[in-house]
């Protein structure tokens, strides 16, 4: 990856916990709430699709499933951009985003 000043710079892996609005969220969504979710899927295709996603998906959590992103970007900075990208983010229906990066990655 290239940085701002043109040089080269290592990509870094970014683990994502998406955090639903309520524990039950996967088993009782709304009809409303399916269709953000389609909307959310798709945006994350788009990620994949530009080599910035590696894997998505809900975790079967016994505490209540929660969604996982593992992201490979250039900065902490662009990882929160794709986050605020997400339409969930930007729902207004309480999902929210826990992000850590990874300290050393095999990928």
């Amino acid at each position: 990856m290239a940085s701002n000043d043109g040089s080269l710079t290592a990509p870094l892996i970014f683990h994502c916990r998406l955090i639903p609005p309520r524990p039950d969220f996967a088993f009782t969504m709304t009809e409303e709430e399916k269709k953000l979710m389609g909307r959310h899927a798709d945006y994350l295709r788009d990620k994949l699709r530009e080599g910035i996603m590696i894997v998505a998906g809900p975790v079967a959590d016994p505490a209540g499933p929660w969604g996982l992103l593992i992201l490979r970007v250039g900065s902490e900075a662009e990882a929160r951009a794709v986050i605020a990208g997400d339409p969930v983010s930007r729902s207004g229906r309480g999902f929210h985003y826990e992000i850590l990066p990874l300290i050393s990655a095999i990928v």
